[in-house]
């Protein structure tokens, strides 16, 4: 079963990234469930524990919600994935985090993220859906960052280069839809989320 997971997940994200990149809305609608949902049955014939695989199965439940630019599916989805990486905490706190020096190296990424990105997305946030908006990204913010930080104490490469590649995906994510669209942008996101989630999975599980 492991095998097979896996190789669905490397058939169906470069298929959903192609779906992205050329605006073929219905393969996406199937394509984009379908790698996390892969990647979620290879955690768990892993021997993934409780808050990797809760972390997963949100995170498809925030694909799912975000299969629709409409702002009420977009607040569904950011509380899915606002949940999932506070499960990824969980994860990353019971597979040890030794490596608190590593901390620093987490939490300047992070400020650096804030600082440049962050401080035009809030507002632009703000201003399309109200405060209400503007502050559930800036909570989201605040705890994906955290997630980063965990990640990176743990001492793990892959984990910590994966929860940096997730940041980068919601960073571009927010910044397309609030900010200004940028080119490539939604094919920018999928391709270093599905990266992001699986360096992490194998960071965890290997």
């Amino acid at each position: 079963m492991t095998t097979l997971a896996w190789l669905s997940v490397a058939l169906a994200a470069p298929l959903d990234w192609w779906a992205a990149a050329v605006g073929a809305k219905r393969t996406e609608t199937v394509l984009k469930p379908l790698v996390l949902a892969a990647l979620l049955v290879a955690a768990w014939s892993m021997g993934g524990g409780w808050a990797l695989l809760a972390a997963l199965a949100l995170s498809l439940v925030g694909d799912i919600a975000l299969l629709s630019e409409a702002e009420p599916r977009f607040v569904v989805g950011l509380g899915a994935f606002l949940l999932a990486h506070l499960a990824y905490v969980v994860a990353f706190v019971g597979a040890g985090m030794p490596a608190g020096w590593l901390t620093l190296a987490g939490a300047a990424l992070v400020a650096v993220a804030a600082a440049t990105a962050g401080r035009r997305i809030v507002p632009a946030a703000a201003r399309e859906g109200g405060p209400g908006l503007g502050g559930a990204c800036a909570a989201y913010m605040a705890v994906i960052g955290v997630m980063v930080v965990a990640a990176w104490a743990t001492g793990r490469p892959l984990v910590a280069l994966g929860a940096t590649v997730f940041m980068v995906s919601d960073t571009v994510l927010a910044w397309n839809r609030f900010v200004r669209p940028l080119r490539f942008g939604t094919l920018a996101v999928m391709v270093t989320y599905h990266v992001g989630q699986v360096l992490i999975v194998l960071g965890l599980l290997r």
